[in-house]
Parts: C-alpha cells; sequence; structure tokens
C-alpha cells in the first residue's frame, strides 16, 4: 500500500506535486516529488535524527549544477558535508571506485548513524547505496536522483549494486533509502540525450502496469519531449507510485516485481557487449522493450498491434529499436547466460499480452538468442 498526496489521475488530467509512501513496515520512506527541493535536504535530514556530520556522493558535472544548493541548505540546518566525486559513466560503478568511496567515508569519520546522500543519476544512486548497505555494516542513505532514469527507477526500491566484468550488477544489495527527493528542475539541465534514455523507463511502465500512462504518452508525448513542468511531474508521479506498489508487494523480487525487468535482459546484454560506452542503460532498454514485444508475438501471446503501439511510442521518443550487429549470435548468448537472473539454466523472460498485461516465459539463453535473428 501507498498514501498520496494526490490521488492517482486519469490520462490528461495532472498534478503538480505528490509525496509517495513506500510501504515495507518498518522500512517504509517516503518519495517527495516537486519543484526547487535542493535545499531542504538539510531539514529533512534533521527530522529524520542522524548524525550531524554527512557525505555527499556525486559527479563533476552535477557538482558544479547543484552542490552549493545542497551545501547550504545543510550548513543552514548545522550539518557538516563532505563531498566526494565519481566520475560520470556507467564504466566507472565497479570496485576499485567503491573502494575509493569506502576510503573517502573513512576520512571523512562518518559514524553509524551518519547520512549518505546520493546526489545524481542511476550510476551515482546505485553505487552509492551499495557503500551505505556495507559501510559499517550499514548507516542511513538519501537518493536525490537528477536524472529522470533514476527519478522514476533506480532511486526507488533499494536496489543497489555494482558491476562485474562478466556482467552488469552482479554484485549488489537490497537495501531501502530513508528518503528519495526528487527535484523535477533538474531535468532541465539534464543532456537531451539523457533526457530521452530516461523517457525508456516511463515506457516500460505503461506497457507493463498502466494502460493509461501508456495512453497519456501516446496523446502527449510531444508535451514530454517539451519539458513541459506539468505533465512531467505527473509520469513521475505515476511511475513512482506504481513501482512503491510493486516493491511494497514484493521487495527483493522473488514474484511480481520481476515484472519490471521487462526489456532488460536483452538489454543489459547489448549493454555487456558494447562495453557499456556505446548505448545509455535507457537505449539499451529500449531496444531490449521493441525486441521483447516481438518476442512474445513470435511466442503467441500478444497481437502485432501491439508490438506496434510499443515500438511506435519508443521511435516518437526518439529511443533506438534494433539490435547492434555485435549483439548478434553465440556472443549474445554467452552474455544472457550471465545475467543474474538466470536459474536452472532459464530466465524468467517478462512478456506482454497486452499493453498493461505481462507474462512469464521460461527461456534459455540460446532461445532468446536465436529469436534475435529471425
Amino acid at each position: 500500500m501507498i498514501a498520496t498526496g494526490n490521488q492517482p489521475s486519469e490520462a490528461g488530467v495532472y498534478v503538480t506535486s505528490t509525496t509517495i509512501t513506500v510501504d515495507l513496515h518498518q522500512r517504509s520512506y517516503p518519495i517527495v516529488i516537486g519543484a526547487e527541493l535542493l535545499a531542504s535536504l538539510g531539514e529533512r535530514l534533521r527530522a529524520m535524527q542522524v548524525s550531524r556530520t554527512v557525505a555527499i556522493v556525486t559527479n563533476p558535472i552535477v557538482r558544479q549544477l547543484y552542490a552549493d544548493t545542497v551545501m547550504a541548505g545543510l550548513t543552514a540546518a548545522g550539518f557538516t558535508a563532505t563531498i566526494i566525486e565519481i566520475p560520470a559513466g556507467e564504466e566507472h560503478k565497479n570496485f576499485a571506485w567503491l573502494t575509493f568511496l569506502y576510503d573517502r567515508l573513512l576520512e571523512a569519520r562518518l559514524d553509524r548513524n551518519s547520512a549518505i546522500v546520493a546526489l545524481g543519476g542511476g550510476v551515482i544512486g546505485d553505487l552509492t547505496g551499495f557503500a551505505a548497505a556495507t559501510f559499517l555494516r550499514g548507516v542511513p542513505y538519501v537518493q536525490m536522483p537528477t536524472t529522470l532514469l533514476a527519478q522514476v527507477d533506480s532511486s526507488v526500491g533499494g536496489k543497489t549494486g555494482v558491476n562485474h566484468p562478466q556482467g552488469k550488477n552482479l554484485v549488489g544489495a537490497f537495501y531501502q533509502p530513508r528518503l528519495v527527493l526528487i527535484d523535477t528542475e533538474t531535468l532541465h539541465s539534464l543532456p537531451r540525450r539523457e533526457f530521452i534514455a530516461g523517457l525508456a523507463e516511463v515506457i516500460k511502465y505503461g506497457v507493463i502496469l498502466s494502460p493509461d500512462l501508456f495512453a497519456l504518452l501516446e496523446s502527449d508525448l510531444a508535451r514530454v519531449l517539451a519539458l513541459d513542468s506539468t505533465v512531467l511531474r505527473e509520469i513521475i508521479r505515476i511511475s513512482c507510485t506504481l513501482k512503491a506498489l510493486v516493491v511494497g508487494e514484493d521487495e527483493r523480487e522473488s514474484g511480481v516485481r520481476a515484472i519490471l525487468n521487462f526489456g532488460h535482459t536483452l538489454g543489459h546484454a547489448i549493454e555487456s557487449l558494447t562495453e557499456y560506452k556505446r548505448y545509455l542503460h535507457g537505449e539499451a532498454i529500449a531496444i531490449g522493450m521493441a525486441f521483447a514485444a516481438r518476442l512474445s508475438k513470435m511466442r503467441g501471446h500478444c497481437s502485432e498491434e501491439t508490438v506496434t503501439r510499443v515500438v511506435r511510442v519508443l521511435k516518437r521518443a526518439g529511443l533506438p529499436v534494433e539490435i547492434p550487429r555485435e549483439a548478434m549470435g553465440r556472443h549474445l548468448a554467452l552474455a544472457i547466460e550471465s545475467d543474474k537472473k538466470m536459474s536452472g539454466g532459464k530466465i524468467k523472460f517478462v512478456c506482454i499480452s497486452e499493453i498493461g498485461r505481462t507474462l512469464f516465459d521460461q527461456l534459455g539463453a540460446t532461445e532468446i538468442a536465436q529469436c534475435v535473428v529471425r
């Protein structure tokens, strides 16, 4: 269950702000969505009664844009903060930079009640969350996502981790934040490509969970792409509401939460095969979603019309839908076999039966790879 400041609305009826509670009993936490929230972090941390020594983990780009605002709020609330920089890019979500982060946290003399703040996108959030889960056997942390993808997906739900040379996110933990603070104004400084990549996860929620959200995207995609603040806050609110419901029902992905992996089996393999350099995460997932829709049709699960609608929205958003040449053949099967969701030689591949409805199909890596070349 979740508590919202505004009840879910029908497509086309927009709200401007909301607070959503991820209901995990003693580990429940709020997702606060609105404009100009960065400076409020200090007061929110004071209400959480954490130690007055805080670490902010960010990358150089986000630091230049927003760290001063966050620091001013922390200082005004009586906190001493240390800023720790991690270079931007998925290739830095690894053990070497995790060790660097531990070293800086020790130098800052954080204690077990000190908060660590992830200020940035998904890489910063995943790395910081895993560090928080393991540093001193667990310290409080806050997600302050500054990219659309992180705001609607990776900052919510407690999945943390780092990449391994054999695959993405193979080492990690489920560790929930104490707060997710989403300032939608940060999207206006986001590079266009990053913003469009984030739309892939919004489209995913529509495809697997919400015909209304998908219809909203079909009708109002131009407003989304124009960064209309009202509709942006609405799609973020709906996306976070949907994810909060799923996480509240299945925190550790033992059941229904696996539907959130729609498009990710192939998407993660593509990222790995292209060494995390050619595609942003959302771009790879978009290719994976288009493929998953087509595979669903091949397996008799959905109609051609459903595939057409999914692929059309992805293309209109400016996302790629075609599988790159280097992700075909036996190399693809090997990459899929490294998927952490593989069990007994099979993957619970997420298929769709229609917009808003999913099902699982147990498939081997070779079976999936063979569908690529048809």
